[in-house]
Order: C-alpha cells, then sequence, then structure tokens
C-alpha cells in the first residue's frame, strides 16, 4: 500500500494551487530530520520501508474490535474501570474513516494550503463530552511499559497531532489521552503456539501548542529550493538514514578514484640548445695576410 501511494502522489511543486497532503507522519519526518522531509516532499526520494510490524498490526485490529464490542453496548471496557477513566468508547459516523490509514480525521490548514491527516486507533468520550485520544501500542520486554525513554517523544508528539486535527474539526478535545500499551511476557517456559500480554492504560496530558507553528515551519520548508541540513535521530545523533548516504557516498568515491587509471609521470623536455651563429666577416676588412 505504501509503494502505491508513494506513486499516486506527486511532489510538491512552490506555488500550486492544489492542496498538498501531508500525513502525520510526515509531520513527525519534518520533527526529526528537514533534509528527509524536503528530499520526500520535494523530490518523492523516501527514506527505506522497514518490515511490517504484523504482530502489532494484529493486536490493535484485535484491541478495536474488542472496543468496539463495548462501544455498541455503550459501555467503558473493564481496563477503563479498572485504571480509573471515566469514559466509555465513543460513537460517531465517521469513526471507521478516522482509523482508515491515509484518510484518517483530516483538516485543510488555510494560510499553508496543506492538507493534513492523521489515523487515529481509538476515540473514548468523558461525562463532560470530551473526545479522549487513544493509541495502542505493544511490545515485548521483561521490565514494565512506561513513556519515560527519550524516543517516545514520538508517541506523545503523536498522540499531540491527533487531538489538534479534532480540534480542527470543531470538537471537544481533552488534553487528557490514553496509550492502551501491552507488553508480550518473556517470563514464561515455552511458546506453545501462545503469547500472553500483560496490559496497561497510561495517561498522557496533551499540548498541541507546537503543531500549527510547525506546520508553517514544513511548509517554509518546501518552498525553498535550498536542501536543509542533516537532522536529528529520535535515538541520538545525526539522522541514521542522511548519515548512511554520506558515508556509502563517501565509499563509491574513493572505489572511483581507486579505479581511474594513475596519470602517466610528467616527461622531462631537455632544453633545446642552439648553436652560437658566428659573424661573418668579409676578408678585406681582416688582417689576414696571404
Amino acid at each position: 500500500m505504501a509503494n502505491y501511494w508513494g506513486r499516486r502522489s506527486q511532489p510538491y511543486i512552490p506555488g500550486q494551487t492544489k492542496p498538498f497532503k501531508l500525513s502525520r507522519s510526515k509531520i513527525e519526518l519534518f520533527t526529526q530530520c528537514q533534509r528527509c522531509f524536503w528530499l520526500d516532499a520535494r523530490l518523492k526520494i523516501k527514506r527505506p520501508d522497514g518490515p511490517p510490524f504484523q504482530i502489532n498490526k494484529a493486536i490493535d485490529e484485535l484491541f478495536k474490535k474488542e472496543f468496539d464490542s463495548y462501544r455498541l453496548k455503550g459501555e467503558a471496557h473493564p481496563i477503563m474501570i479498572e485504571y480509573g477513566v471515566e469514559a466509555i468508547p465513543y460513537t460517531h459516523d465517521d469513526l471507521d474513516r478516522w482509523r482508515q490509514n491515509f484518510v484518517g480525521v483530516f483538516t485543510h490548514h488555510t494560510p499553508t494550503n496543506l492538507h493534513l491527516f492523521g489515523a487515529v486507533d481509538d476515540i473514548w468520550v468523558n461525562n463532560d463530552g470530551e473526545l479522549i485520544v487513544v493509541d495502542y501500542k505493544a511490545t515485548a520486554k521483561s521490565s514494565e511499559v512506561t513513556l519515560d525513554a527519550d524516543w517516545q517523544v514520538t508517541y506523545k508528539r503523536q498522540m499531540e497531532v491527533y487531538q489538534w486535527l479534532l480540534r480542527q474539526n470543531g470538537f471537544k478535545v481533552s488534553d487528557t489521552g490514553y496509550f492502551v500499551y501491552t507488553n508480550g511476557r518473556l517470563d514464561l517456559d515455552g511458546f506453545y503456539d501462545r503469547v500472553e500480554f500483560r496490559t496497561k492504560v497510561i495517561a498522557y496530558t496533551g499540548n498541541d501548542g507546537w503543531v500549527e507553528p510547525t506546520i508553517f515551519k514544513m511548509k517554509e520548508c518546501i518552498d525553498s529550493d535550498d536542501m536543509p541540513e542533516v537532522g536529528i535521530s529520535i535515538m541520538g545523533g545525526e539522522c541514521d538514514f542522511c548519515a548512511y548516504v554520506e558515508k556509502r557516498l563517501a565509499l563509491y568515491k574513493n572505489a572511483i578514484l581507486e579505479r581511474l587509471p594513475k596519470p602517466a609521470p610528467a616527461k622531462t623536455i631537455e632544453p633545446v640548445i642552439k648553436p652560437k651563429r658566428t659573424k661573418k666577416i668579409p676578408l678585406e676588412q681582416t688582417d689576414l695576410q696571404i
């Protein structure tokens, strides 16, 4: 699907009148590396895709089915009650579209003429009628799941973009969102065609104040013909993708230079010494006597 979308979408042309589509993930890309974002938007040179997380995708789908069953009943899921969340799964005619990749919750940002969108996992609603953004996460590690790692700022920005998008659509949205975070157990004796999970609900208070200023910066970036500087990796240091490209180009350059024929040594040119001319003197002008 990603390759199809890449072929379908067109590169941004400065001054174009048609709104240019940018997903929530492109906003995240811009916050990490403006060069990668510019190459993607202007030239359609994309970062290589990693393998799909099929197990995570399956968990997402099963979570949706599970919470949808309580949505139909208009009741809170037991885990919401366990963690003291006073809300129920939200019912709306557009919920399926909001969850759909490449469609999602969208808005047209008039000042920049950008069409911005993002697909949510779920939405709950509290007793005050505020919508609550919910994101499903899955992992497998021996320690408890938290939001404390530096790289998990990407999760927090993700939720804040969703909150901003819903507000742009006129909804009253709670600053507090929730991560339904499940962790595959590694302390069991074996696999036996089954993985057990422990699930937590982690509250996060978002602040979407950074979103719109970032959108203006994104527009300024893609309007420029100058390629931006290399950005910062979410794990620290310069962008891994840009660093890889630069190192590989340097390797190619050195390999090509080594294969080029070596120039022949310069020949030493001996100076040409011309014999001195002797002036002929008429015989009558000499003292020579015969």
